[in-house]
């Protein structure tokens, strides 16, 4: 699955990351995937099967 218009991966979290909540709360809604680095891949842990 890809980023689109409505996923967004963040491989942390960050408090300026709220502007993603606020823009997907104001248009169609969206999913923020944490633990995620841009090509969808987990990161973070090391056994994650």
């Amino acid at each position: 699955m890809a980023e689109n218009q409505n996923i967004e991966y963040k491989s942390s979290w960050h408090d300026d990351h709220l502007k993603w909540v606020c823009g997907f709360a104001n248009a169609a809604g969206g999913t923020i995937f944490l633990g995620k680095n841009d090509k969808g891949e987990v990161v973070g842990i090391s056994d994650h099967k």
